[in-house]
Formats: structure tokens, C-alpha cells, sequence
């Protein structure tokens, strides 16, 4: 099937739901731009309503459903989260009922949240492919209108309303960079754009551990996920892109990057110190490309990054937290191995102190197969300022004839 979207397209359907979403902002960021090499705008979808993207896209797309002739019965979809939401918030608008059905693994807040929206919920298998292969026996077996996530010319429409007001916002732009899962965030924007100023490069950034649109553009083929692939950008986390989807890519976009766990965690932090705003796994990695150096900026470059989501569950941000921060060299575990005698501790805690670093937690291990007799192992949680502040410390230590073993990765690639 050919790209059937056309510039006025996507004027047409952001009218259709403009007064259901929020004009989310477009802010420089100083920091940011310095540590990148360029001046950089971050695109706050993070503050949409529903705390993603994805209720353009539901928006657009019940709105055309009232529409028709037959009004559908109810709305079904498949979702880990953000979908669920946006599908649940604008069905309750609408007056129709919603159904979600998500996998077991689903973060408890995006659960609760589909609930609190009034949508009924089903928890299936533990893979949004499984989700999804539910989700579509209920929508035949109940009647129901199955709302796909992303391959749905209606759904990429709704999400190019995003693009079209990061252009408005910000017509200097030179390079737009966006979350890439199902594609259809990525889709929308693309048309958004390129067809008004074909000359901005657009680049997707996907996770690493589920990239299947790795080798896309090269080869035009998507890449196998291994079964129990994991990653913390569980938004994004889709082993089967759409079809329609990959037409508008193909044609639109310019590179397909990827960014590890570790560089997500540290974008996860970075945002939340630079901005005080909380992003999900999913919704920064276009900004953790860009810190990390995976995609090509010059000084004269005007960057428009996305922020797709912030619905990170509320269990999981200390551990975020933390584990950005030990990714970036700012939090080390070590345990260190002393006489268990008098003093032997308080002489540790003072050439740590004499590093200027914090302790977080001190504890001791005695009496353990691997603690000889005569000894003790303490372990030590610190804060640090980098990996080369860590490193001064293993330096020390061993200068002192002190074993020390690292605990947490001092590593920053």
C-alpha cells in the first residue's frame, strides 16, 4: 500500500482533536546543548496528557470511529501502557467502553492508571505480541474495534501532530530525533516535516537490546528479536514493527541509531537534573543518543529531541535512579577486605573522606566462606563525582595494600 498521508492530512486530523491534547512545550536547554555541541530543544511529551504521545494518535483515531456511520460497540487495544492509557482516557470521552489487554510484566502504574480511566483490564502472557494476538480474538469474538498502537494511517496522523508543532515552534530546526518502538511516533513526525522542509534530517533511536529496526534502512529488513529480550525502555520494547509504518520510514527517515541500558539509565538522571522532569525508559532514548555521541551534530545544528513519555513506574524510579547513576560513575559499591580489628574501619572512612566522597551505607561481612578468619569485608556504597574519581580511590587503596573489589560498574560506554 502507498504513504496515503498528504500535508493536508495531518492538518485536517490535528483540527479533529485539537482541543484533547496538550500544545506540549519545546524547551532549549543550556546544559544540554553544551554538553552536546548544539543547541538543543527538548519536545516535553513527557507533560501530554496521560504522560505520553500516544493520546494523539487515540485521540485521532476515536474521533474518526464517532464519525462513521456505524459507531463502533467498544474499543479494544494492546498495549505494555502508554497506548493502553491514551485508548482508555479518549474512549471515556467519547462515551465508549474500552478494553486493554496487557502483558503480565505491565508496570502496576500503568495498570492502575488504565483502571482509574475506567477501561477493563486483561493481563495476558508476558510479551506484547501475546497481548495483542488476545486482544484480537476479544475484538472478533465481541464485536469490539481493535485500535492498533502504531500501524494505522489514522494513529500515525494523530501522532504527526507532535511534528507539526515542534515545526511551528521551532522552524530553524536542522535535525529532529525521536523514540523509536512501533514506529508510528516516528512516522507521524516524518511526514509532519519532511513534507514542508524535506531538507531536516530525522533519526529514530532505539533501544539495543530490541532493535529490529536496526539494519532497516540499509536492507529494508527487520531484525529477529530473541525471545526474553529485555531492556529498561519497556515502551518501546515492540519485536514486530508495523507495516505502514515502514513504508513513511523507508521513505522519510534519515538514520536508525541504538542506545544501551546503561546510556538510558544515565538520560533518565541527566533529564531529571536539567529539567526536573521524569522521563521513561523509552521516552529518552533519543536524548541518551545524543549524549552518548551516536548521532553526528555540528555547531551549526538546531536539534529538536523527543521526550515521548514519562509514565515510569513509581517502584522503579529510586532503582533508575541509582542505577544512572552508578552508569555515569556517580555511585560505586565496593568491598574491601581489613584486619577485624580496633580502628581498622574508621582509618577505610577516612581516606574516603579525604577523597570528598559520601557514604551512602557501611556494611559488615564476617564469618563468610570467602572472609578468612581474622578479617572482615566491608562493604561500601559511595558517592562519587566520575569514573575517574572511582578510580583514584582503587589507586589509594591498592597504594595502602588494601584488596578491593568493585561492586558496581565503573564503566561509562
Amino acid at each position: 500500500m502507498a504513504i496515503e498521508l498528504e500535508l493536508q492530512d495531518l492538518v485536517t486530523a490535528r483540527e479533529r482533536f485539537r482541543d484533547q491534547v496538550v500544545h506540549t512545550p519545546l524547551n532549549d536547554s543550556a546544559s544540554l546543548s553544551s554538553r552536546i555541541g548544539a543547541p538543543v530543544s527538548l519536545k516535553h511529551e513527557n507533560l501530554q496528557l496521560t504522560g505520553s504521545f500516544k493520546i494523539r494518535g487515540a485521540s485521532h483515531k476515536l474521533a474518526r470511529l464517532m464519525a462513521a456511520d456505524a459507531k463502533p460497540r467498544g474499543v479494544i487495544a494492546a498495549s505494555a501502557g502508554n497506548h493502553a492509557q491514551a485508548v482508555a482516557r479518549a474512549a471515556r470521552r467519547f462515551g465508549l467502553p474500552a478494553t486493554v489487554v496487557m502483558p503480565r510484566s505491565a508496570p502496576m502504574t500503568k495498570v492502575s492508571a488504565c483502571r482509574e480511566l475506567g477501561a477493563t483490564i486483561e493481563q495476558v502472557g508476558d510479551t506484547l505480541e501475546a497481548a495483542t494476538e488476545r486482544a484480537r480474538e476479544l475484538a472478533e469474538s465481541e464485536s469490539l474495534r481493535f485500535v492498533s498502537p502504531y500501524d494505522d494511517w489514522d494513529i500515525i496522523a494523530g501522532q504527526a501532530s507532535c511534528g507539526l508543532e515542534m515545526l511551528e515552534d521551532m522552524p530553524e530546526m536542522t535535525q529532529v530525533v525521536v523514540p523509536l518502538g512501533g514506529g508510528g511516533l516516528l512516522a507521524g513526525i516524518a511526514l509532519a516535516i519532511k513534507l514542508q522542509r524535506p531538507d531536516v534530517r530525522l533519526v529514530g533511536v532505539q533501544a539495543d537490546a530490541v532493535a529490529p529496526w536496526r539494519h532497516f534502512l540499509q536492507d529494508g529488513r527487520i531484525e529477529p528479536i530473541e525471545p526474553g529480550s529485555r531492556t529498561i525502555a519497556d515502551g518501546i520494547s515492540v519485536k514486530a514493527p508495523g507495516r505502514l509504518t515502514r513504508q513513511v520510514i523507508a521513505r522519510h527517515v534519515d538514520e536508525i541509531v541504538t542506545v544501551d541500558d546503561n546510556a538510558i539509565a544515565r538520560a533518565i538522571v541527566t533529564l531529571l537534573e536539567s529539567t526536573r522532569t521524569i522521563g521513561e525508559g523509552g521516552g529518552v532514548v533519543a536524548l541518551a543518543a545524543l549524549l552518548e555521541g551516536r548521532i553526528a551534530v555540528s555547531s551549526d545544528d538546531r536539534i529538536g529531541c523527543v521526550i515521548s513519555g514519562g509514565n515510569i513506574d513509581m517502584s522503579l524510579v529510586g532503582r533508575s535512579i541509582d542505577y544512572g547513576l552508578s552508569a555515569s560513575g556517580r555511585l560505586m559499591s565496593i568491598a574491601v577486605t581489613l584486619p577485624d580489628r580496633p580502628g581498622s574501619l574508621s582509618g577505610l572512612i577516612a581516606l574516603v573522606a579525604e577523597l570528598e566522597m559520601n557514604v551512602r551505607d557501611v556494611r559488615h561481612r564476617r564469618g563468610e566462606v570467602h572472609v578468612p578468619v581474622g578479617l572482615t569485608e566491608i562493604t561500601l556504597e559511595l558517592e562519587t563525582r566520575d569514573a575517574d574519581h572511582q578510580q583514584a580511590l582503587l589507586a589509594r587503596l591498592e597504594e595502602k595494600g588494601l584488596l578491593a573489589r568493585v561492586l558496581t560498574s565503573t564503566r561509562t560506554d
